[in-house]
């Protein structure tokens, strides 16, 4: 029970978060039709996946609890799939092709660029 407690906990903010930085990151490039906003938590949020999960598996840097309030729930909350995949949605709908597709390429590999980079930076002496 208290790992569902957690989690929920961690979700809350880690959603207040997305919804904050988002907003912030979206008003500063409100000119661009590309959803920068989106971007900018769901790679900040993989970085520090990649950074904690490293940390976690290979340092035993968080126990179970602290696992599940940050990587399961904060970062869960703070990263989003499903608005990434409206958003893109949207951008077709629109005919901003070539943004849509952009959109996709950046997300995945930057992404991935993200949890690998953070868990090689987990990794450093």
């Amino acid at each position: 029970m208290l790992l569902i407690l957690l989690v929920g906990i961690g979700g809350f903010f880690g959603a207040v978060m997305r919804y904050l930085v988002a907003g912030w990151v979206q008003d500063g490039l409100r000119t661009l039709s590309l959803p920068y906003g989106t971007l900018t938590v769901n790679v900040v949020g993989c970085l520090l996946i990649g950074l904690l999960a490293g940390l976690s598996e290979n340092r035993n840097f968080l126990g179970p609890e602290t696992r599940a309030l940050l990587l399961i729930g904060v970062l869960g909350g703070f990263t989003t799939f499903s608005t990434f995949s409206y958003e893109t949605f949207q951008l077709l709908r629109d005919g901003e092709s070539l943004a849509a597709f952009s959109n996709v390429g950046l997300q995945v590999v930057l992404g991935l660029a993200a949890v690998w980079a953070g868990y090689s930076a987990s990794q450093l002496s």
